[in-house]
């Protein structure tokens, strides 16, 4: 047995002559950075805190990870709280989303909403599904709907192949519509054979000249596919409002470039405003030129902030005729997301979506062009009590990007502006892409679509009424500063809602 003395004492020996290089090492290490961080200029904390100061980043970098899974609580976290994220996992996933004991959500800060339940809510039995919308009566080709929650513009460059397709294939098996975004239609889009709106950036991606300017050749390339149902006309998003789309020089790849009509690895940069449109009459113009050359319903998605200029445009309609009217408005509120912004704009321009979206229903009731004019809502909707007060503010449609992202697995890991999404939702690179199966994710894209409606049918038969279409601004109430609530409509008389009294006196509210 000596031979394993004599091992083990070698063994030892060569662990601690190792464990004495691995210090020295790090000792020279450690020396490097002191003499580096004390002689360089640019940072003052690593001078005057030589090594110790880099820790400081090192916190600060992991910081927003470590608040998110150990310190937040499941409702205080921003944009999307763990609650409402471990919602959407849960359902886009087909496994139980019930919960025990009692609500965390605090009910009393100003501006919760509280539906309203009735009485003598509707039997299941005499629940009826929400009846489907046609949009663009006075297109050649108008379009029927019914989805109540549909995707929301995401380009092929802001989010990854794969994360196409997985929505395209979901959107099919959902019976919902997929908006393109401003970056083109790709064939990622058409592959999965779902209803599809093309979105016009005023870069005109997709459907631009060789000198940026709108190609009616390329719009009827475009129409001439069955699958694109509609045409929206981007004049601002609620991200970034006053500032067009921005995809960095690191997510724009040859197929990217192709698509948008633009060099690779150059940034992607679109004008603020389309440059052709300055006025109502100069939008409505454009509008009818889509509409005309394509065949197809078209409306624009704004962000409201001034909203004069809508009164304005709804009198030139009348002026025109009212088959010149946009078919249909998407809201997006100040709240919604993107890819990448200025932080000034982000956080502080535009109306959220709880202010604007009755704004605009208003003034169209005002102006008689309610039923004309279709209502998309489109802004941090991604639960079924956010889709149904939608409902109940009386948009026709509610459209999402961030609640399909979640669906497809998002993490909000806010790396969304980089190249390095670690679920391949957002990034180019190959290897992290390979974490994003299309064929599992689209089935969680069809459910998570099935849970939104199913969820916000339960509100709505729980308020009396037989469908979420049914639902109205008497059936929701929202929180005061006082503490006390008040009904939708009142807080909107503008809308013409009916009264809630009568009806909840005595227990009805269909």
């Amino acid at each position: 047995m000596d031979w394993l003395g004599t091992f083990t004492m070698e063994g030892l020996s060569m662990l601690s002559s190792l464990f004495v290089l691995a210090i020295g090492i790090i000792v020279l290490l450690v020396v490097f950075l002191f003499i580096v961080d004390i002689t360089q200029t640019k940072d003052a904390v690593r001078r005057n805190y030589p090594v110790l100061g880099r820790f400081r980043y090192l916190f600060s970098t992991l910081g927003e990870f470590f608040r998110q899974y150990f310190f937040a609580m499941d409702r205080e976290e921003m944009p999307f709280n763990r609650a409402e994220r471990d919602w959407v996992y849960k359902s886009s996933k087909g496994v139980d989303n019930t919960v025990a004991f009692g609500s965390t959500r605090n009910l009393t800060p100003a501006g919760t909403q509280i539906f309203v339940n009735c009485p003598y809510p509707t039997l299941d039995e005499d629940a009826t599904g929400a009846p489907p919308v046609l949009i663009g009566q006075h297109s050649r080709k108008p379009y029927e709907a019914s989805s109540l929650i549909n995707i929301s513009g995401m380009s092929f460059g802001a989010i990854s192949e794969p994360a196409v397709l997985a929505l395209s294939r979901g959107a099919k098996l959902a019976g919902c519509w997929y908006n393109t975004g401003e970056g083109g239609l790709s064939p990622y889009h058409l592959d999965g054979g779902c209803d599809i709106v093309f979105q016009i950036g005023t870069a005109k991606y997709g459907v631009r000249s060789e000198d940026g300017n709108l190609s009616d050749d390329k719009l009827r390339e475009v129409a001439a596919h069955e699958q694109v149902k509609m045409f929206e006309v981007k004049m601002s998003q609620g991200a970034k409002p006053g500032k067009g789309g921005i995809l960095p020089a690191a997510k724009v790849t040859k197929e990217i470039a192709k698509i948008r009509g633009i060099k690779p690895k150059h940034a992607s940069i679109s004008p603020n405003r389309h440059p052709e449109i300055d006025n109502s009459n100069q939008l409505l113009d454009f509008i009818n030129h889509v509409r005309e050359v394509t065949g197809k319903p078209t409306g624009f998605k704004t962000v409201i902030g001034a909203y004069g200029w809508l009164n304005s445009l709804c009198e030139e309609i009348h002026r025109r005729g009212i088959k010149f009217a946009p078919d249909f408005i998407t809201v997006d509120g100040g709240d919604g997301g993107t890819g990448a912004a200025p932080m000034p704009l982000i956080d502080n321009v535009g109306l959220p979506l709880k202010e604007a979206l009755p704004v605009v229903i208003g003034i169209l009731k005002r102006h008689g062009l309610r039923d004309r004019i279709k209502v998309i809502a489109s802004g941090k909707l991604i639960t079924p009590a956010e889709v149904a007060w939608a409902y109940c503010a009386g948009t026709d449609f509610v459209v999402s990007a961030r609640g399909f992202m979640f669906a497809l697995g998002c993490i909000q890991a806010l790396k969304c502006n980089k190249n390095t999404c670690p679920t391949g939702i957002t990034t180019h690179d190959k290897r992290l892409q390979r974490g994003l199966d299309p064929a599992d994710k689209a089935v969680r894209v069809k459910n998570f679509v099935g849970k939104i409606e199913y969820g916000t049918g339960l509100i709505a038969h729980a308020c009396g009424a037989h469908h979420a279409r049914a639902l109205k601004g008497k059936h929701v109430r929202i929180v005061q500063p006082n503490g006390r609530s008040i009904a939708m409509d009142e807080l909107f008389p503008e809308q013409d809602f009916e009264s809630t009294h009568q009806h909840i006196a005595h227990g009805v509210q269909q």
